[in-house]
Formats: C-alpha cells, sequence, structure tokens
C-alpha cells in the first residue's frame, strides 16, 4: 500500500494533515489566467470535522450501502469489507482509512494547449460550466427548447474564448441523439472539437467508456501519452441517496479506472429529501457516500486519479424543487468542502445553481454568494459557476458571457495583498503629497493599471451620459452581442484531419465535419 506525504492514520482513526501542503498557487493578470486561491474559511470547526469523520465512519461500518455491482462487492469483501444478509455493503473503518493515506493527492488535469493545466493542490480553485441541462435560451426565439449537439459544440466554441473559465464541464444535453451510446460518444467528440480547455463528460455504460478512451488515445497520439496528460475526465454519480449504489455507475468508474480516465467521484443528496433535513446529518451522510467511491476506485488502482465530489443539494421544502441559489445552500456546500480539505484530497463541487430563469439580478446575487462562499472555501474544482439558469434545467449563452466577468471578479478578490518596502510606497507617498498631490502621473502608476486591475468585457462602466448615448444597453444585451462575435469568428480545428477521419470510421459520430458545424 502507498502511503502519501504528509498524511496518514494516528491512533484515534483522524487523519494527520502536513501544514506545510497548503502552499498558495500562483495568480496572474494582464488578460490572463486566474487561479482562485481559497484559505479553507467555512462554518466548522476541528472538533466538528472530526465529529463528522467519525459519524461516517459508523455510518460505513454499520449501515454500508445497498445495490453495490457485483464487481465492487467483490473487490471489497477481498479488501475486507462485508456483504451482509441485508445486501449492504460495510466499510470497515480500517479499510477507508487505508484507502485515505492511499489515496494520491498530486492530481493534474490537463488542457491540450499547455496553458490550461488545472493542478490540483491546496488552495487552489478552478471554476467552470456543468449542470448537463435539458435546455437552452434560444436568444433568437426569445425563449428555451430543447438543447442538442449543435448547441454543446456552440458552448464549447465560446468557452474556449471565456478566460475566466477554466473547464468545460457538459453544460447541456444533446437530446437529439438516438441512443445513449450515440450521445456518449459524441458529447465528447463535441466537446474536444470545441475547446483545448479540460473537457468534464459522462458515460452511460462501460462500453461508453471504451468508446470515450478511444477518442482520447487517438486524439493523444497513444493511450500511454493520454495517460500521462489526461485532458478529459469523468462525472460518475456512483451513489443514489440515501445509501445505495448505482450499480452502472459503479462499473463505469471501475472501468474509467482501468482506462486511466480520471474520475470525478460525485454524489448528489437533497437535504431533508434523500439526505437528512439537518446540515450537519446530511454533510455526514454525504461524506460516508462519497467515500465510498473513493474507497473502491483506490481498491481498482491505489493510483487511481479520484477526486473526491461532495455535491448536497438544498431543498425548498414547501415545493420539493432544489433552492441552488439560497444561502443554507452556500453553508452547506462549505462545510462540504471543508471535509474535503480535512482529508487533503483533491475536491470538485457545484456552485452557481440559481433558481433564476434569465441572467437578471437574481442570478447574479445566486450565483456570486454560492461561488465566492466556495472559492472561499477551497475547493479545487467548481461546476456549475456560469451559465446554468432555472436550477440547473437550462443553459444561456449569454450568462455563459456574463458569468466569466462575475467569475474573474470572484477569482481577484480571492487573491493576496503583495506587502513590500515596495508595494507601501513610503516614497512615492511622501514625494507626491509633498508635490503634485495626485498619483496619476506616476510612473508606477501607469505601468500597474496594466498588471495590477481586471477590467471586465461586459460588465458597463461607462459615465450616465456615454451610456445614454450608447442607447442605454443592459448587461444582457452586450452579452448577446459578445456570444454572436465568438460564434461567428471562432472555428477551431482541436482534432486534427487525420485522427477525426479514423474516429469517424470507427464511431457513430454525428457532428457535422468541420466543413459543415
Amino acid at each position: 500500500m502507498r502511503q502519501s506525504e504528509g498524511s496518514g492514520r494516528s491512533r484515534t482513526g483522524r487523519i494527520r494533515r502536513d501544514k506545510s501542503a497548503a502552499d498558495s498557487p500562483a495568480e496572474s493578470l494582464g488578460g490572463k489566467r486566474i487561479i482562485g486561491l481559497g484559505r479553507g474559511h467555512g462554518p466548522l470547526h476541528d472538533t466538528d470535522m472530526v465529529a463528522i469523520h467519525e459519524a461516517a465512519l459508523a455510518v460505513l461500518a454499520k449501515t454500508g450501502l445497498g445495490d453495490a455491482s457485483p464487481i465492487v462487492v467483490d473487490l471489497v469483501v477481498a479488501a475486507g469489507g462485508t456483504f451482509d444478509a441485508r445486501g449492504r455493503l460495510l466499510f470497515p473503518p480500517d479499510l477507508v482509512m487505508a484507502a485515505l493515506a492511499g489515496l494520491r493527492r498530486d492530481i493534474t488535469l490537463y488542457g491540450r494547449a499547455g496553458v490550461n493545466d488545472m493542478v490540483l493542490s491546496s488552495g487552489a480553485v478552478h471554476v467552470g460550466t456543468g449542470g448537463a441541462s435539458p435546455l437552452i435560451f434560444d436568444g433568437v426565439m426569445g425563449r428555451y427548447r430543447e438543447s442538442n449537439l449543435l448547441d454543446l459544440y456552440d458552448a464549447a466554441r465560446l468557452v474556449d474564448r471565456l478566460e475566466h473559465i477554466h473547464f468545460l464541464s457538459r453544460p447541456v444535453v444533446a437530446r437529439d441523439m438516438p441512443d445513449v451510446r450515440h450521445l456518449d460518444v459524441n458529447t465528447a467528440f463535441a466537446c474536444l472539437s470545441g475547446t483545448v480547455k479540460h473537457v468534464f463528460t459522462s458515460a452511460s455504460s462501460p462500453d461508453s467508456v471504451e468508446d470515450i478512451a478511444t477518442i482520447c488515445y487517438q486524439i493523444a497520439g497513444s493511450q500511454t501519452a493520454f495517460r500521462d496528460k489526461p485532458f478529459l475526465s469523468l462525472n460518475v454519480n456512483h451513489v443514489v441517496p440515501p445509501l445505495r449504489f448505482d450499480p452502472i455507475a459503479l462499473d463505469v468508474m471501475v472501468e474509467a479506472v482501468r482506462c486511466g480516465i480520471p474520475v470525478m467521484v460525485n454524489c448528489f443528496g437533497q437535504l431533508g429529501a434523500s439526505s437528512p433535513v439537518t446540515i450537519a446529518g446530511c454533510v455526514t451522510q454525504t461524506i460516508a457516500e462519497t467515500l465510498a467511491g473513493m474507497v473502491i476506485a483506490w481498491l481498482v488502482d491505489p493510483d487511481a486519479l479520484a477526486v473526491f465530489g461532495p455535491r448536497p443539494m438544498i431543498t425548498d421544502l414547501r415545493t420539493g424543487g432544489m433552492a441552488g441559489g439560497s444561502g443554507e445552500q452556500a453553508l452547506l456546500t462549505a462545510a462540504a468542502i471543508q471535509m474535503a480539505r480535512f482529508y487533503q484530497l483533491s475536491s470538485s463541487t457545484i456552485a452557481g445553481a440559481t433558481d433564476s430563469k434569465s441572467p437578471d439580478a437574481q442570478s447574479g446575487f445566486e450565483k456570486c454568494l454560492n461561488v465566492s462562499q466556495t472559492v472561499q472555501a477551497g475547493a479545487n474544482i467548481i461546476t456549475q459557476a456560469c451559465g446554468a439558469q432555472a436550477g440547473l434545467m437550462g443553459l444561456s449563452l449569454a450568462a455563459l458571457v456574463i458569468d466569466n466577468d462575475m467569475l474573474g471578479s470572484i477569482l481577484r478578490a480571492s487573491g493576496t495583498v503583495a506587502v513590500s518596502p515596495e508595494t507601501i510606497a513610503l516614497e512615492s507617498i511622501d514625494r507626491v503629497a509633498l508635490g503634485v498631490g495626485h498619483f496619476l502621473g506616476e510612473p508606477e502608476t501607469y505601468a500597474r493599471m496594466h498588471s495590477d486591475f481586471l477590467y471586465p468585457k461586459t460588465a458597463d462602466r461607462l459615465g450616465i451620459e456615454a451610456w445614454e448615448e450608447a442607447g442605454s444597453p443592459d448587461i444582457r444585451d452586450r452579452a448577446h452581442e459578445r456570444v454572436k462575435t465568438i460564434l461567428d469568428d471562432h472555428h477551431p480545428t482541436y482534432i486534427d484531419a487525420e485522427s477525426e477521419m479514423i474516429l469517424r470510421k470507427t464511431l457513430p459520430i454525428l457532428l457535422p465535419p468541420r466543413d459543415q458545424a
């Protein structure tokens, strides 16, 4: 068993944590990529995290999970677990702690351009799309309609040009596909055709995992090249709360790990519906369910690229619907991510699931509240942070553009302040105060104007007169214009012609060829 540096099991069953592991990642400005700096802020005290950890171990050992697939039952039982007379798969604390000690912490998810790699180190926060929405807002029709494959490709092309969106997680479902194999293959192909940023998608069966691996290996040049720098990951929702496995999803995860594809080990429970109504109870159940998936990934391969993905959601108990933009949701997500940091595991969650149907003021404050809190909590991967509307039921391309500005501001606000004799600027303060009385003419002011400030692409900073002369545009008007400009001009060819020809002969790819798309 491989022991991970900086973690291990103490005699109390807790995870020992190396404080030196929390190195701050670098950030950049001037039109370049900004990485959020999460500081681990959250609502749980250290004693709270220990209590939740110990409760999660008790849930896994006593209640366990039902509906495990035969492959997984064999894996867990061979490692010391129990498959009891109730049909429940039980995970003893020693097995869970062994997995926690052995799971990889050094995970990097790659882009294909050399500038969009995501190092999932402590405090490094990356934001992107998600939701797999069944609807898209059609700007021409002025209403939502069913999404299709070309919509997905357009979203990928748009994300490719939005600098504060770090990755593309499938934002819409291609509902014009004839079956699930076509859906899985074409989703992966369309996303990889439209962007060189890291892609997250999903698979409906182990056979689809093999199809997706075929696409990745061909584009990378070989299986080894992809395994060395994986540019696609799979979202795997391995649990149906409360405490039941999805056996097909389990087998998908097993096959993905075997193929060298990173897996987001995701668990969605709804507080008060499929999880306890208290935040502490919901987090405990979610952590137990997510840990079960992490143990399984580790048993398949100790070097598995498995990311801890707790995604507990708030239920509006008046309606039974999701309330993803609520203050309680921000609190719940932050608590779940604190547990990921407690374990020192690379983490993924969702934030930004607004209930608003359009990119309006409600959308803005709900997304900003939840994404900001999750950035501060230190989630490595935040999906659904942009574009999704109506409780993840719909995608708005205009919202993608607006939210790109929002994400840039949130990430910038999470940065550090450089304090040094140069930045304190005592000599400059003295000279200007006794001289011209303003800093506008200072060389430092001009230089830092280009290096220290983030300027929005869509948000309005015009004076009132200039804004009125421009026709008093709303941010949504400007966003629609930018969407049109990008999609009219940006037609990438990110899959080389030879690979595309080989894949089209091998797999049922329906995205029109590049000269017809």
